[in-house]
């Protein structure tokens, strides 16, 4: 992780060597703490209005496996996309102290924020590792801990609330391991890799480049090759647990089977159409990796391409350059060649696949800018923009009019939204040139050179950061519980007719926590199962809900529902009125 694009500027302080921190014992955790508690602060103010899932299914399936790794009810999430079970884990816990849903996801918005404030020491490491003075790597880290990439998902109950935290936390680590060969370090390295692969796929890419790179220092330097093998080691049994983990989820919660990804990944990779498909979509993820961070991310991919073929770099330099690259083109290009076409436009250019490493290249972009010469730094810029534009005109060429007429969901584009102020449509042309001329005003702020510049640089960043999260997490936003999904006890057992639309089915889930949401095909005649105390059914459209359950058993009382703009009925056995809460 070690920067050496240029050489340091006159006017910017030499880096103190680590020993020398010891001047000033007290300080630095002091200033550590401080900014990791209003690093959480922030996000829990952002997350303030947060008292139900939003982004379903996605929320609901980690929801409801965290409930069953408590010991609670489970839920029937077949068919849908495979949540693992890493990030659940560490959901768990907040069904332990609570039942009421409401409790329970203002205690998950927690655990995001403590998790999510983890990058300003993580990002302050990464800092000073990349060759910034301790003054100049606090206010930087700060500010670059506040990306919307890396603060807006934490406001859901998502993986990508952990997972920058674990790729700079992996890649800390494996950085520490090359240049040191301590068996320490790669242990240390593979355990994290390993549970990122138990959390989200794209863990399972930092795994795989994880294990090559052991492999490769094994075999090139022979006085690490017991340290390699002691990492990968514990990578083994980390992926082993993971595995282990992850099939008893997977059994308890998709008993029909998960949504089949592979045949889809199989036809991109083997067909001429499918390879357009693929190339272009990861081109669009790295055209948004670029915006999502006002520039930054494409001069560190120009400062880490530079590493990686000037000759005179340094072997653990280019093994980490190898190492960050593979990650990043692998995740972009496997991602897009996995996920279905939903005509979205965020089949086009996305960013939520790559904002775990959004952190990662903002903190080298920004290093490279304030480290370099005004030359070298002129010549990043511009390969910034040559990545960015050129992205966009992919993009462009493949998409076409499909970036007009397919849907928009503004909750994939939270700072293009920002930069145009429309959440109804991407507007590709504004926002390339609005990202320019934003890159074109943080090289001008690193040319004021030292202490200053780091500073204004860092105010600048943190600003529009900050201002970004507020138009993306909408106007003063109040927080209302959200209101019990049935009237009467929250009690006896729930089940849904198979022909409720699924986005009703799944809504459910979190906030009917008692019990386990069955199914029931009502289309026979079939009477409720005893112990049943409420069936869900379809509102047809020009129905009354008393007409939704025709053959319903004598007494049942209906009550009217909607999710979205989809009607429902939940039936309710008057018997069950005094089953205690």
């Amino acid at each position: 992780m070690t920067l050496t694009t240029a050489p340091p500027r006159r006017d910017d302080p030499p880096a103190p060597p680590g020993p020398r921190l010891a001047r000033r014992p007290a300080v630095l955790p002091w200033l550590l703490a401080a900014g990791t508690a209003a690093q959480v602060a922030v996000r829990l103010w952002f997350a303030r209005a947060r008292t139900a899932p939003a982004a379903n299914p996605d929320e609901t399936g980690y929801l409801t496996a965290a409930r069953w790794l408590a010991g609670s009810a489970g839920g029937e999430l077949s068919g849908n996309t495979f949540y693992q079970g890493g990030y659940p884990l560490l959901l768990a816990p907040a069904y332990w102290l609570s039942h009421d849903p409401a409790t329970v996801y203002t205690i998950v918005m927690v655990i995001n924020a403590l998790l999510g404030a983890a990058l300003f020491p993580l990002g302050y490491a990464a800092a000073r590792r990349l060759g910034l003075a301790r003054s100049l790597a606090l206010p930087v880290a700060f500010a670059a801990a506040l990306l919307p990439a890396t603060t807006f998902f934490g406001a859901f109950a998502l993986a990508d609330a952990v997972l920058p935290a674990l790729a700079l936390a992996w890649l800390l680590s494996l950085d520490r391991f090359v240049r040191k060969g301590r068996a320490l370090d790669a242990a240390a390295a593979s355990a994290v890799a390993s549970y990122a692969a138990m959390v989200h796929t794209r863990g399972m890419v930092f795994l795989v480049v994880h294990v090559l790179v052991l492999v490769g220092v094994a075999v090139t330097h022979r006085l690490r090759d017991r340290a390699a093998v002691a990492g990968g080691a514990v990578a083994l049994a980390g992926y082993a647990a993971g595995a282990s983990l992850n099939t008893r989820v997977k059994g308890e919660l998709y008993p029909g089977g998960t949504r089949d990804l592979a045949a889809s990944l199989e036809l991109r990779i083997t067909t001429v159409p499918g390879q357009e498909w693929a190339l272009s979509g990861a081109a669009g993820q790295i055209w948004y990796l670029v915006v999502s961070t006002w520039g930054l991310a494409g001069v560190g991919l120009a400062a880490v391409a530079v590493v990686l073929v000037r000759r005179r770099t340094p072997g653990p330099d280019r093994i980490m350059a190898a190492a960050l690259l593979a990650a990043t083109f692998a995740v972009a290009y496997a991602s897009s060649a996995a996920l279905p076409d939903e005509h979205r436009v965020g089949n086009f250019a996305y960013g939520r696949y790559l904002s775990c490493l959004a952190l990662v290249y903002t903190l080298i972009g920004v290093t490279a800018l304030m480290r370099s010469g005004p030359r070298a730094a002129i010549r990043l810029a511009a390969a910034s923009l040559l990545v960015l534009g050129g992205a966009a005109l992919w993009v462009a060429a493949y998409a076409g009019g499909r970036l007009r007429t397919h849907t928009f969901i503004a909750f994939d584009f939270p700072e293009t939204t920002f930069l145009t102020g429309d959440r109804s449509a991407l507007h590709l042309p504004a926002v390339t040139l609005i990202v320019s001329a934003l890159l074109c005003g943080f090289l001008a702020l690193s040319r004021l050179g030292g202490r200053r510049g780091a500073l204004v640089t860092a105010v600048a960043l943190a600003g529009i950061n900050l201002a970004a999260l507020t138009f993306a997490m909408g106007p003063s936003p109040r927080r209302v519980p959200p209101p019990a999904p049935f009237p009467g006890p929250a009690a006896g057992g729930v089940v849904a007719d198979v022909s409720l639309h699924w986005a009703v089915r799944i809504s459910l889930m979190h906030p009917v926590w008692w019990t386990r949401v069955g199914r029931v095909d009502l289309r026979d005649g079939r009477r409720p199962a005893p112990g049943v105390c409420t069936v869900v059914v379809p509102q047809p459209d020009e129905t009354d809900p008393e007409a939704s359950w025709p053959a319903h058993p004598a007494g049942w009382r209906p009550h009217a529902g909607r999710t979205w703009s989809i009607r429902w009925v939940s039936w309710h056995a008057p018997s069950c009125d005094a089953a205690p809460r």
